[in-house]
Order: C-alpha cells, then sequence, then structure tokens
C-alpha cells in the first residue's frame, strides 16, 4: 500500500460520496479489464495514467497481473471529476506526486485545487452568461410565434 493510498486516498478520493464497490475492501481484486468496465476508461487509458504516474503502483498478481482495488477505484473517480475541471494532465500528475509525498504537501495541493476551482467558477460564468442569452433568443422567438400575422 502506498502513501497515496493510505492517508490521502481517503481524504483525496471523493469521500463526501464513496461509491459502492462491487467487492468489500479485502476481497477487491479487479483486473485492467473490469476497471476498464467499471470506470469507462480504456485499458490503453488505465496503463497510460500508470505509466505517467498519474494512478499509483498497482499491484499485481503472481503472474504480473494488475490486481486495482477499492482505492484505486476511489482514485479513478477523482482523477475524473479533475479531467471534468479542465485541469492540465500535466497538473493532475503534479498532484499525484504531491499526494505520494505524504501530508507535508496538503498546502501545494490545496493551492493546485484552488486555481483550478477559480477556472471552474470562471467558465461557469460564462456559460452563465451563454445561457442568458440563449435564454433572451428563445423567449424572444416564442414571443414571435405568438404574435399575430399581419396583412
Amino acid at each position: 500500500m502506498t502513501v497515496l493510498e493510505t492517508t490521502s486516498a481517503t481524504a483525496d478520493g471523493c469521500s463526501a460520496a464513496p461509491p459502492a464497490h462491487t467487492r468489500p475492501d479485502g476481497q477487491d481484486h479487479y483486473t485492467i479489464s473490469e476497471v476498464a468496465a467499471l470506470t469507462g476508461l480504456s485499458v490503453h487509458t488505465l496503463r497510460w495514467y500508470e505509466r505517467i504516474g498519474l494512478m499509483p503502483r498497482v499491484d499485481r498478481s503472481h503472474t504480473g497481473q494488475r490486481r486495482f482495488g477499492n482505492r484505486d477505484l476511489d482514485w479513478l473517480t477523482f482523477v475524473g471529476k479533475l479531467r471534468r475541471t479542465g485541469m492540465p494532465v500535466a497538473d493532475m500528475v503534479r498532484y499525484a506526486e504531491l499526494a505520494r509525498e505524504g501530508d507535508h504537501t496538503h498546502e501545494q495541493r490545496r493551492e493546485l485545487l484552488e486555481s483550478t476551482r477559480r477556472d471552474v467558477r470562471a467558465r461557469i460564468a460564462e456559460l452563465q452568461d451563454t445561457l442568458a442569452v440563449l435564454d433572451y433568443k428563445i423567449d424572444f422567438y416564442a414571443g414571435a410565434r405568438r404574435a399575430p400575422e399581419r396583412d
């Protein structure tokens, strides 16, 4: 078990709403194909995440087959959330590195997340402005349909 999996996985995973796992802890050995099916990520993407350091080191069976656990699934859920924020992969990898380094990196991780939150809030504001324009146009065209025809 890595540092990321022990202290940080609970705090860094989506602990506010933990996903329902298909297997209880201790019996949570998933193949890469099972993880791909559960997460919607491709096998290629999972291998790439591991290769670039976005995933903690995945356990292996005695035959060398990857064996993912529930904590790995939690981490992948969190990474998916980061991806949806638009966080660059390099920043996600940096975050993962910091998490593996331990609790003394909390401040740096918080700063990365705050920067991403600022970006997300700015995008939300842009989308709200765009939505207001769409609503205006929809209302305009709905009103035009109701207007009586003029000869």
